[in-house]
């Protein structure tokens, strides 16, 4: 194998097969396979596309072994503790830090664009009272395809830089909508003087009977989560939305479908279950027992928050995270939490265990966001909305590279067939 293809030999002698290898800036090279069932008549296979390069993407770069993520370079521990959301969406969606300047303006088109067409209001109320905010969330997202038609074409730079703005902006005030109606509360209005945190805890808690008082921690707390969480590469919600978008689908769509992969529990659906995990363990003294029912191979309990699928040392935003969990409850009158407690406890034993430091399973940043939303009222059944939110911005940097791309085109897996060979009908009255 020489530096630029890799060379495939077969044990019947016929010539070797050279697939071309491309170099990105940092991780693994990767192996073009795009012409080898052409040349040899074959398919790869990659269940779950562990190893597959889908795209080509200059957004994010994780190293898992290392435990680095970094956005558009910048790794992620310095812009949670130097940068903010507003700032990281930019980024993201611009590929540079904004000058004062474009900051400024970007944040004012965000904060202008965040009221909802009264018609999708009236959405809420077909819903039934107890429905799953995510279920509401995925369908008025893909919903704003019916009333913002400037921004359907997706081949208009124009309509793609609307849609961008529109949807950051708008997410908010569809989860804000989405809570209201579950608590049976009416619906807050944003305010364009607020900041995207603070606007977004004014909709959710405010109420007509009353002043509502905006707490700067709880705004700093979402503030950060939603930078920790706004871009992870290619993960499943990510990936669906490039694939749905690459069908030439509106970018409403291609989000709403990104929002009903994030809803699984696999996926956006992990700090939820470590809540419901620390409620099932209940006390510190039940702790040794969860252990070994996690380390036990035949029994189906397992650790939620702990370990990564791509992480495979210490998950780089657990470590923020686990500092502001301290701070929030410390400023929001819940210094001893017995939640909090409890997961301190069951970190620090799963870190000294041989088995869990054998498996690198670390606390990742799942493990400590639901105690934090916990803390500032915000039910379990939103958490992986708030997530949605946060990670709205890097589903729509990823839509516009790839619809950008002049080398996309639709995606189209293969599979390996193992079902019945071809066969011929057989008529009703014969079976």
């Amino acid at each position: 194998m020489s530096k630029d293809v890799y060379t495939l030999t077969r044990n019947d002698g016929s010539d070797p097969t050279e697939l071309p290898i491309h170099k990105g800036t940092m991780g693994p090279d990767v192996v073009n396979i795009s012409s080898l069932y052409q040349q040899e008549g074959v398919f790869t296979y990659d269940p779950g596309y562990g190893a597959t390069g889908s795209c080509e993407s200059k957004i994010t770069f994780i190293d898992g072994q290392k435990g680095i993520l970094l956005y558009r370079g910048y790794p992620v521990e310095q812009l949670a503790a130097k940068s903010n959301f507003m700032e990281i969406s930019y980024l993201l969606l611009y590929g540079e830090l904004p000058t004062k300047e474009q900051l400024a303006r970007f944040d004012t088109s965000i904060r202008t664009h965040t009221m909802l067409n009264e018609g999708m209001l009236r959405f809420f109320t077909g819903f039934r009272y107890d429905a799953h905010p995510m279920a509401m969330l995925s369908a008025v997202v893909g919903s704003m395809s019916a009333y913002y038609h400037d921004t359907m074409d997706i081949n208009n730079p124009d309509a793609r830089e609307v849609f961008a703005h529109r949807i950051l902006a708008k997410m908010p005030t569809i989860a804000a909508a989405a809570y209201k109606h579950t608590c049976g509360q009416p619906f807050v209005y944003p305010r364009n003087d607020l900041g995207y945190c603070e606007n977004m805890l004014q909709m959710f808690f405010a109420v007509p009977a009353e002043p509502y008082e905006i707490n700067p921690v709880a705004a700093e707390a979402l503030d950060l989560l939603f930078i920790l969480h706004a871009d992870h590469e290619q993960n499943c919600s990510t990936s669906t939305v490039r694939m749905a978008g690459s069908s030439g689908a509106n970018p409403y769509s291609a989000i709403a479908a990104g929002i009903s992969a994030l809803w699984g529990p696999a996926h956006g659906g992990a700090n939820e279950a470590v809540l419901r995990m620390l409620e099932a363990i209940g006390d510190v003294k039940n702790i040794p027992k969860f252990v070994a029912k996690a380390k036990d191979k035949n029994d189906p309990f397992r650790l939620m928050g702990f370990g990564h699928r791509v992480y495979k040392n210490f998950d780089p935003r657990a470590t923020i995270i686990r500092e502001m969990c301290h701070k929030v409850l410390k400023q929001m009158g819940r210094t001893n939490s017995p939640l909090f407690d409890l997961a301190l406890e069951l970190e620090q034993v799963a870190l000294k265990d041989e088995y869990f430091i054998e498996k690198n399973l670390y606390p990742n940043v799942d493990f400590y966001s639901g105690i934090i939303y916990r803390a500032l009222g915000i039910p379990t059944s939103m958490f992986t909305v708030m997530f949605a939110i946060g990670r709205t911005v890097g589903w729509t940097a990823h839509w516009r590279e790839m619809i950008t791309d002049p080398n996309g085109r639709i995606s189209r897996p293969r599979q390996l067939y193992t079902g019945e060979p071809t066969r011929d009908y057989v008529s009703i009255d014969q079976r």
